[in-house]
Parts: structure tokens; C-alpha cells; sequence
């Protein structure tokens, strides 16, 4: 907007006419007394344009900017209030003795897929390198808080495209650093298994991100990774979401509502995903 030559008035210096305009200084001759005033502030509190139609047009400035200014005021004390919250889970994590990444996501094999939603329970597998190879794997991070999340990508298939398959809470007496069979069995009612449908629409990197790489869709070797608490009440979030039958729904509730509180999670306060397929 042009302003130049434009008359004003000033509360305090009265009459006056914009003689430069540099960005975010705006210089105005009060007959020969010269000022400078930080633009666009000084306008609707000190400094008023007399052409309406001018004013009409900065004042439309002024207003998108103050809502510009509001919504990042807002980011800025949501992006607080997430903060303290992430502290205080992380106090009570750490109060319950809780590992704030003790869950675990498997990567299963053609076999697995077929036996998983039978036997409901995976074998972590054995070490495949160093001193200690071909002994079991132990995860030894897993305790009765923690979820099995099961997934699957076909071989001519990219990472990006990698599905859940489903999921379930490890048995209640289950601690991975005292397993001796490298097996992590489910709990007897906490289970879910999506359709094909469903799990085309679950993609596991909608939720998992390197927090060094967070762009990085790389899963390289191993038969399983952990992966942050918070993200499993995501998955059962968007699962329950997906859901259309009342009877499958009332179980992912029940389920979500489990996991929070064996984790120390507000069920009514849980993030939106924001895995590296969402960076």
C-alpha cells in the first residue's frame, strides 16, 4: 500500500503527512518536525489515517494481521501446554518405573502372518551377529504395559507402504528380560486383528519416526524395534476410528482405555500422529 503523501493525525502531534515509508518504519513531517513510528502499530493507536477509504484498506491490514498474530500466539501456547504435558509423562513414567519407548513393533514373515492371529504370540528371534549369535533375543524392555504391533509389507512393495496388521498387550505376568523362550505371548482379551481393507489404511510410518531422521522410512534388518508409548494410543485411536462394527469399536475402547492406564497416558489428551509419512 501507498502511503506516501498520505495526511494523518496524531494524538499528540497533530496534523502531519507520510513523507516515507521504509518497510517497518513509517516517517511522517508533523510541519517540519519530523518523526518516525514503527508501522503498522502506531495506526488505530496513535496515528489515524483522514482519507476513509485508505483507512478502510490499512485497517483490513491491520486486522489479518492481528489474526495472524493471534494464531501464532496460539501455536505458541499450544506448543507450551504439549511441552509441559510430555514433562509430566515423562515424571510419571519415570515415578511408575515405565521405559517411555517399551513397546514393541514386529516385522513378520510370510509363516507368521498366517499363525499370528492362532497363536497369538511372536518370537523375537536370534541374534544374527556378534559375540552373542544365535542366541535368543531378549525384549527386555517389555513388561505388562506393553503392545505388540504387527506388521507386514510384501517384498515388491517399498517401506512407505508397510501395514499394521494388527495388535495386542503382552500377557500380564510377561517380562521380556526374563524370557527364556524368546516368545512374547498376548493377553487374553486385549487382541486386535484389521481386515485387509483396514490395514491398507493403517500405515505403519504414519506413526513411527527416527527422531535424528525424522523423514527416514528405513527399517534395515531385525525381526523388531521399539517404538514411543504414546504411539500405540494413536494407532488404537485411528483404529477405533476406522471401525464400523459397534461390537469391534467397543473393543478397541476398551483396549485404548486399558493401555492408557497401564502406561500413565490421558486417554482424552492423546497427540495426532505425526510419523515421517506426516513430516
Amino acid at each position: 500500500m501507498n502511503l506516501i503523501n498520505k495526511e494523518v493525525t496524531h494524538k499528540v502531534f497533530g496534523e502531519g503527512n507520510i513523507v516515507d515509508h521504509n518497510g517497518a518504519v513509517i516517517t511522517i513531517d508533523f510541519n517540519e518536525d519530523i518523526k518516525k513510528f514503527v508501522y503498522p502499530d502506531a495506526f488505530g493507536k496513535f496515528i489515524t489515517l483522514n482519507d476513509r477509504n485508505v483507512a478502510k484498506s490499512l485497517k483490513k491490514i491491520l486486522l489479518k494481521r492481528e489474526m495472524e498474530e493471534e494464531a501464532l500466539e496460539r501455536k505458541r501456547k499450544e506448543e507450551k501446554e504439549r511441552q509441559v504435558l510430555e514433562q509430566q509423562r515423562r515424571e510419571k513414567l519415570k515415578n511408575h518405573r515405565i521405559h517411555e519407548s517399551s513397546q514393541i513393533v514386529f516385522w513378520l514373515d510370510e509363516e507368521e502372518q498366517q499363525n499370528v492371529f492362532t497363536d497369538w504370540q511372536v518370537f523375537t528371534g536370534q541374534v544374527q551377529s556378534g559375540k552373542n549369535k544365535g542366541q535368543l533375543n531378549r525384549a527386555a524392555r517389555l513388561r505388562p504395559n506393553s503392545a505388540g504391533l504387527l506388521t507386514a509389507r510384501k517384498s515388491d512393495q517399498p517401506e512407505t507402504e508397510r501395514q499394521i496388521l494388527g495388535l495386542y498387550m503382552v500377557s500380564e505376568t510377561f517380562s521380556g528380560d526374563l524370557s527364556d523362550d524368546g516368545i512374547v505371548p498376548a493377553h487374553p482379551e486385549f487382541r486386535i486383528e484389521l481386515t485387509d481393507q483396514e490395514a491398507e489404511k493403517m500405515l505403519f510410518w504414519n506413526y513411527y519416526s527416527n527422531k535424528n531422521y525424522p523423514h527416514r522410512t528405513t527399517w534395515n534388518t531385525g525381526k523388531y524395534r521399539y517404538y514411543d508409548n504414546v504411539w500405540t494410543a494413536q494407532i488404537l485411536k485411528d483404529i477405533i476410528a476406522l471401525k464400523t462394527d459397534e461390537e469391534e469399536i467397543k473393543e478397541a475402547k476398551n483396549f485404548l482405555e486399558y493401555f492408557c492406564q497401564m502406561n500413565v497416558l490421558d486417554m482424552d489428551n492423546i497427540p495426532e500422529a505425526n510419523g515421517a509419512l506426516k513430516q
